[in-house]
């Protein structure tokens, strides 16, 4: 009796287990990755949430909900070392583990290459104007009104956007956060660090240490098809490889972030299912082959990708609170992974839409930036350039109301940076967003309140 009472209970609790994942979207097949996705997720998103952006847990789970209510079900807690763990109903804990410098990374076993870099926070220069410092003139009292308007409508449309901000001639000109964030708070770009990605390359031609018409880039791919994909290709997502950009359990990108070591090397093993240059698809995998290609070139090590990134990027940019963030092999995540403050990643925009030039420094080149934004050459979606979205180039404005020399960093959630370069401006949108933004309305709007 006791024997046929267990066994039901057991069978009961399976069930009911199974109905769970049913109704967080999780088909069947998706099962046996679906509990390493939700841990890996979960561990890794309420460690940067906890430790960069300096949010509460409930920010952090709330946040998490948004992709799958099964975190809810998650129990994430504090660990030793500046660690957060993640479990769901008993599964192994996913850690993710925070680093000075180096943000947070997910852990697989117990030594890691990241702790060995060391880390020296660049000499502060607050009292400078931005871009160099911290000093925002006074507000233009026309764009921060607009502002302050789109922030409350965005928010009672339960859009979430939590800062908007305007450069125009190299000048912060308006800026609006909503409650609990402020100018100094990271907040997680997503795919807008592709972008990023492509300025650290845009470096590293100008220094003369890699050119986009390099093809063979990796030695894995010497001896078969894929020796014909140019760096170009990489940046125009034209690279021809197989990649499932899915955010689904079990999927490519979701095992790229959240279940491997190497984030590169799910790229990196993929097989070639088209010309190199035919077909544009997008591909975050394609970006962490970048990103690999940068810690190659600039000394094959965590220390000497940190320095780099230190060096050439955080310093003449006058970062102030910008964290790249690598994965546990070392490399950092050039897809994904940028915590920043809306003025910082307004820093990378200015710094582009002023023609390579930054704090009286030229870090790219013209030419790099006019090819960057040039419409690739496939046949399926020219409006991409190196890593930026485009709005002309293939036929329909990609935002009808927007001038046609527009381009934009654009990330999950809807984060969107866009350069005018016909404004000398930059328009900044962080947020987390699970419906579509009005970019092309709003952005319209701070648009129609800008000097020509």
């Amino acid at each position: 009796m006791l024997q046929r009472l267990a066994i039901g209970l057991l069978t009961a609790f399976v069930l009911g287990i199974a109905l769970l994942w049913l109704l967080a979207g999780i088909a069947p097949r998706q099962l046996p990755s679906a509990a390493g996705l939700a841990t890996g997720l979960g561990a890794k998103l309420a460690c940067s949430g906890t430790y960069l952006s300096g949010f509460s847990e409930q920010r952090n789970a709330d946040d998490l909900a948004t992709y799958s209510a099964l975190t809810r079900l998650l129990d994430i807690r504090a660990v030793a070392q500046g660690g957060v763990a993640a479990s769901l109903l008993g599964s192994p804990d996913a850690v993710a583990r925070y680093r000075p410098g180096l943000g947070c990374a997910l852990e697989y076993g117990s030594a890691s290459v990241l702790d060995e870099v060391a880390y020296a926070a660049p000499a502060s220069n607050a009292d400078a104007p931005w871009p160099g410092g911290s000093v925002v003139g006074p507000a233009d009292p026309e764009i921060a009104a607009v502002l302050s308007a789109l922030l409350a409508a965005d928010n009672a449309q339960v859009l979430d956007t939590r800062a908007l901000l305007v450069v125009q001639d190299g000048r912060v000109i308006a800026e609006a956060y909503a409650p609990g964030i402020s100018a100094g708070t990271p907040l997680l770009g997503w795919s807008m660090g592709k972008s990023v990605t492509a300025i650290m390359l845009g470096r590293l031609e100008a220094m003369g240490k890699i050119a986009v018409t390099e093809q063979a880039l990796f030695p894995s791919w010497a001896a078969d098809e894929r020796a014909g994909i140019s760096l170009e290709n990489l940046l125009q997502m034209s690279s021809g490889l197989a990649f499932s950009e899915d955010y689904v359990p079990g999927s490519d990108s979701t095992r790229m972030l959240f279940m491997s070591p190497s984030a590169s090397a799910v790229a990196l093993d993929s097989p070639l299912a088209h010309a190199p240059g035919t077909v544009w698809s997008y591909s975050s995998g394609t970006s962490n082959l970048l990103a690999r290609l940068v810690y190659e070139r600039v000394g094959a090590s965590p220390q000497a990708q940190l320095d780099f990134i230190t060096r050439e990027i955080s310093a003449p940019l006058g970062l102030e609170a910008t964290t790249l963030e690598p994965d546990a092999s070392g490399v950092f995540v050039g897809s994904s992974f940028i915590y920043a403050p809306a003025r910082d990643w307004a820093r990378f925009a200015w710094l582009l839409v002023n023609g390579g030039e930054i704090n009286g420094q030229r870090l790219l080149s013209e030419e790099w930036i006019a090819r960057a934004v040039q419409p690739n050459g496939s046949g399926n979606e020219p409006r991409y350039g190196y890593q930026f979205w485009l709005n002309a180039g293939g036929g329909e404005l990609r935002w009808p109301s927007l001038p046609a020399s527009a381009y934009a960093m654009q990330g999950n959630r809807e984060q969107v940076v866009m350069m005018l370069p016909s404004h000398r401006a930059v328009i900044v949108r962080l947020g987390w967003s699970t419906t579509e933004y009005p970019v092309d309305q709003n952005f319209a709007a701070i648009i129609a309140a800008l000097r020509p």
